[in-house]
């Protein structure tokens, strides 16, 4: 069967979106030079489309945007949302050990394609 890939056939997405860590009343929060630590969070999304899976996705971020008290000098910190970074429709039904995501990569070294492989110990620090 052939889906548009566009298209979630069960209804699930995954979206992932950018989050970045500024203090509030900092200098510079909008100089596009300066570096600022961010997060990519990943989510799944219930929608019955792209434009809905996408509006839901910029929902859940912007509940993370709230301005409030960080570190133990309680200076006033925020996430700011920078965007949506990816949604992909998930083309299967969502069970134990169901393909969700995949990435095709340029060819590399076998030595390089070895290296990107993690042990469990490591994947667990």
């Amino acid at each position: 069967m052939t889906h548009s890939r566009n298209v979630a056939p069960h209804g699930w997405y995954i979206a992932s979106y950018m989050l970045r860590f500024i203090e509030v009343a900092e200098e510079g929060n909008d100089d596009l030079e300066r570096r600022f630590v961010t997060w990519e969070n990943t989510i799944l999304v219930k929608a019955h489309s792209m434009n809905e899976a996408y509006e839901k996705a910029v929902k859940v971020a912007m509940k993370e945007t709230e301005p409030y008290k960080g570190g133990s000098s309680g200076i006033d910190v925020q996430w700011v949302f920078e965007g949506v970074t990816d949604l992909l429709p998930i083309y299967g039904e969502l069970a134990d050990g169901a393909e969700i995501m995949w990435a095709k990569h340029a060819p590399r070294k076998l030595r390089n394609i070895r290296l990107r492989a993690r042990t469990k110990d490591e994947l667990q620090q």
